[in-house]
């Protein structure tokens, strides 16, 4: 009788995971990123001020890293699935605050429906483990990659819906920068659709059924203290926090900013969303490659060509012109490519560095560490850019790119990477 143990049985249930998860991702990805690209504006008319523009993606940046750490809890109990359906429900509804709102120019209300939306960043990211639960050490990168991917339909679309979900938000009698929450609202309720219809069997559950983990494993809540101890013993958990944060950070602070510095130079608004979608296309479209890379090539090296590119993108994009130009668009796409390289190499040593029991912890706490060191970056670059421009953030930025180093000095003194 075939049992969820049975290795071809495995493998099946792996590959239907991932395909559930791509469907997902896409989803998700469009939901995510279509009022990115207009939050800072949204925030800038609501407020007044430039200087409080980023605060609504810095809300949703500190949003993701509470419902990082909440979900991790809530998946080391139930599973992927209840954890996952459970985000894309709470981001939703942040979206909808988003639209109160924008409508009712009320700024403290964007600043809570930035904070709600934050959820559904968290469990984009968190859905990437769950592609990797079942996976083997030497495909794992390639399957977390994939599912990073995924992102790239809905996310590079997403931006260049921002005329045409305007125009119906101003049907609607809305101001028209709601128009991409209201898209997002929709298209993340049918992201937690499909997750809690298909996402069966659960793969974290069928992971620790396979390794023989007793039940009472899974049912721990989150302990910063167990995380901290795994940390010292484990040279890679530590070095793919550190290298995931720094390159998050790194990509927030910029990305956040640069509608502003386009806006200024009196690029459109269509525009600007192009060079965001851009920015996002360099983020996802070439993961799989970056996957392949970093399983066969190692973690180091690919933390290392992440570094690079992220070097170059801040160069260009510090140097461009305000408004509308093909070097700001350029260093866009390298910024994400660069996040790219650093993200996925980051999240799959990370996973191999990790005890199979303590994942969720360990997953939890290092997507919510990241999320809270961009969310600084961000809070950070509005100030940065009021005062001293939008050069002088690239600077800073580039400072933050030395964590990443940091990292590859881990790999190389973790074990597991060297076995695997």
């Amino acid at each position: 009788m075939t049992t969820v143990r049975a290795p071809e049985r495995v493998e099946a249930i792996q590959r239907r995971t991932v395909r559930v998860l791509v469907g997902s991702q896409a989803l998700g990805g469009l939901g995510n990123t279509v009022g990115i690209s207009v939050a800072a504006v949204l925030a800038r008319d609501v407020s007044g001020s430039e200087a409080l523009a980023g605060l609504v993606q810095t809300m949703q940046v500190l949003g993701a890293a509470l419902a990082s750490f909440l979900l991790a809890r809530l998946m080391g109990v139930r599973g992927r699935r209840v954890g996952l359906v459970t985000g894309y429900l709470v981001g939703s509804t942040g979206a909808a605050v988003c639209v109160v709102g924008g409508a009712t120019d009320s700024y403290g209300v964007l600043l809570l429906g930035g904070g709600l939306l934050g959820a559904n960043s968290a469990t984009s990211y968190q859905a990437r483990y769950a592609a990797a639960d079942l996976a083997t050490p030497r495909t794992r990168a390639r399957a977390l990659s994939l599912v990073l991917w995924a992102t790239t339909f809905g996310a590079v679309l997403g931006p260049n819906l921002v005329g045409p979900a305007g125009d119906l938000a101003g049907a609607l009698s809305l101001p028209r920068l709601t128009g991409p929450f209201l898209v997002s609202v929709v298209v993340v309720l049918c992201a937690a659709l499909v997750v809690a219809l298909l996402l069966r069997p659960d793969p974290l559950l069928v992971a620790r059924e396979v390794a023989g983990s007793p039940p009472s494993e899974g049912r721990r809540s989150t302990s910063w203290r167990r995380v901290r101890e795994l940390a010292g013993l484990h040279p890679g958990i530590a070095g793919g926090i550190i290298a995931m944060s720094s390159a998050h950070a790194v990509m927030v602070a910029v990305m956040m900013m640069t509608p502003l510095h386009m806006d200024g130079g009196g690029a459109e608004l269509e525009v600007i969303g192009f060079v965001i979608s851009i920015h996002i296309l360099g983020m996802f479209f070439f993961s799989p490659l970056i996957g392949v890379l970093a399983d066969r090539w190692g973690r180091s090296g690919t933390l290392l060509a992440g570094a690079a590119v992220l070097w170059l993108s801040l160069w260009l994009a510090g140097t461009a012109p305000m408004g509308a130009s093909v070097q700001i668009g350029v260093g866009l796409f390298l910024l994400g490519l660069g996040w790219s390289f650093c993200t996925v190499s980051a999240s799959a040593l990370l996973t191999d560095s990790t005890p199979l029991e303590a994942r969720t912890d360990v997953q939890g706490a290092a997507d919510m560490l990241m999320n809270v060191s961009a969310a600084a970056a961000g809070l950070l670059a509005g100030v940065v850019v009021q005062v001293v421009g939008f050069g002088a953030l690239n600077v800073f930025a580039a400072i933050l790119v030395v964590g990443v180093l940091a990292a590859v000095v881990a790999s190389r003194r973790e074990p597991a990477i060297q076995s695997s």
